[in-house]
């Protein structure tokens, strides 16, 4: 074991801390009843985490995790350790697709190179690929063309492919999503509604149109916690926040129902991350809370929630 790993491993205590975590405010869900085909499936992001792949993918598994998103990578060791590592550990596996040139047509090949990377006949097969997508500064009809050709590669390989509601890429704003959900019906949605919490400085009570049919275009769900004043409230488990998380929860539980409801699988990925993310002391840099503890309580309270 290494010394990164023994470190992180000292420091959050992972086991222990999962089940020794304060729970969510009580407030109601109303399951569903499921049909067959819905399967809850959480996963971990190494998004933060100080060593090797192989050591992440060992504590996301002792923590009781069915999988990691990672970036997908190219580069073939990458590629090898990853899956000795999902193999070794029994987890499934999401990858992170994206662009990253501000020149439309750079991007556009750069996004689809990565794209057909990931969904070609690999070792292991993901359960999805979750695309940051585009950017806020390109034109509709630009954005719109990734998302043409990101349909036609899941057609292609039947592997879901979702567009995140990322602030920077094409869904940064509620209002905007609203207008490529209206106009893509094969659009799907990774929601991370803790960056539009930021972008419009609300928690949306002024947008239940675009809010509502975000939720029902959604099949990945990023559950980090955001406010009006950013993406990433310091520690859930903090009372001062309870609204906030309640208000989250009741927005994650409607996407829950429709697939309760429809017999659909549904992926959620816990992904509170690291400083400067998480709010950090002045002059230290010293993060306020713990960022694995934080996700490893997400996760438990997930399972509790919406059950295995």
């Amino acid at each position: 074991m290494n010394i990164e790993r023994r470190n992180f491993l000292k420091q959050t205590s992972i086991l222990s801390a999962a089940f020794c975590l304060p729970t969510l405010p009580d407030f109601a869900f109303a399951k569903s009843a499921s049909k067959s085909g819905f399967q809850l499936t959480i996963m971990a992001t190494n998004w933060g985490f100080p060593g090797s792949i192989a050591d992440f993918c060992a504590v996301a598994k002792q923590a009781g995790y069915d999988g990691i998103e990672v970036w997908w990578s190219s580069d073939a060791a990458t590629q090898k350790e990853l899956y000795r590592a999902l193999k070794d550990n029994h987890l499934s596996v999401g990858y992170l697709c994206a662009g990253s040139s501000n020149n439309y047509e750079k991007h556009a090949t750069e996004f689809e190179t990565n794209l057909r990377a990931a969904t070609a006949k690999n070792e292991i097969r993901p359960l999805y690929i979750n695309c940051h997508s585009g950017r806020d500064y390109f034109t509709f009809e630009q954005n719109a063309a990734l998302i043409d050709i990101t349909s036609r590669y899941h057609r292609d390989s039947g592997i879901p492919i979702y567009h995140e509601t990322h602030r920077s890429r094409m869904l940064f704003a509620a209002h905007i999503a609203k207008q490529f959900i209206a106009a893509k019906p094969d659009l799907r949605l990774t929601l991370d509604i803790s960056h539009w919490c930021n972008v419009h400085e609300s928690l949306l009570q002024d947008q239940p149109e675009a809010v509502a049919a975000a939720l029902a275009r959604t099949s990945h769900i990023h559950t980090r916690v955001g406010h009006p004043e950013g993406p990433q409230v310091n520690d859930p488990r903090a009372p001062e926040w309870a609204n906030t998380v309640k208000q989250h929860f009741t927005w994650w539980d409607q996407v829950v129902k429709y697939h309760q409801e429809a017999g659909k699988p549904l992926t959620m990925l816990t992904e509170f991350g690291p400083a400067d993310y998480l709010p950090t002391l002045p002059y230290t840099r010293q993060p306020v809370a713990n960022q694995w503890d934080i996700n490893v309580y997400m996760l438990q309270q997930l399972r509790q929630r919406y059950g295995k």
